[in-house]
């Protein structure tokens, strides 16, 4: 019996030293303010909290004065991540190619021709071959402003799926190129300076316009090399 009492008053003692020793710890969070017996904030009608005395904005806490509370600086970016983000995404296995549309095809036509097929061989084929990493690559047919827009778009867009089949007869699978057409919306020169008509017979005009007459190659998905 007197066991069990010694254990009652022993129990009652920790509870009280630890309610005691909480509500301390509130006490000195919240030394500026005035606190009720349960360590809270003691607050007027209009839900401000009662400063003491000898309050100064040191004391501030979140839940009365949250203006004063000195905020954290936000963590720097780590080293390694600021590296890689300026580091920019992997290079391309080769660079852009442009292909002028005179070396490919015959004026106004979107038949490759056999000096054409050689030179989509040397900068193409070879390539693709070799970068088995390129998973993708996005070909892209230009036009000169000779003719109707309508025409012109038809024609960078033919001539762009004819250089995909050719490819394709070379051993390159379908599902690595994806044409798109541009039409003259995208020209590399202006030649406003060439007096005459504008049509095929103008060949001062038909010259200069020839770098507008192209078909580009560039690398548009790429596996990521293997660390």
């Amino acid at each position: 019996m007197k066991n069990t009492q010694i254990a009652k008053i022993t129990l009652a003692l920790v509870l009280s030293l630890s309610f005691s020793g909480a509500a301390f710890a509130h006490s000195v969070e919240k030394e500026g303010y005035l606190i009720d017996t349960r360590g809270n904030v003691v607050k007027n009608n209009f839900k401000e909290c009662w400063r003491t005395g000898y309050w100064t904005p040191a004391m501030a806490i979140a839940e009365c004065d949250p203006d004063l509370v000195k905020k954290e600086p936000k963590a720097a970016a780590a080293p390694a991540a600021a590296a890689a983000a300026a580091a920019g995404p992997e290079k391309p296995a080769f660079d852009k190619i442009t292909l002028q549309a005179e070396t490919l095809f015959d004026f106004d036509k979107a038949v490759v021709r056999a000096d054409g097929k050689q030179k989509l061989n040397d900068e193409v084929v070879g390539k693709m071959k070799q970068y088995p990493q390129v998973e993708v690559v996005l070909v892209t047919g230009h036009a000169d402003r000779i003719g109707t827009e309508k025409y012109n778009q038809k024609l960078s867009e033919r001539r762009a799926a004819a250089v995909k089949d050719y490819l394709v007869s070379q051993g390159i699978e379908a599902g690595r190129i994806e044409t798109a057409a541009k039409g003259e919306a995208e020209p590399v020169v202006a030649c406003s300076d060439v007096k005459g008509k504008e049509s095929g017979k103008n060949k001062k005009l038909v010259e200069c316009l020839q770098p507008n007459r192209r078909v580009m190659v560039e690398v548009k998905v790429q596996k990521p090399t293997q660390k």
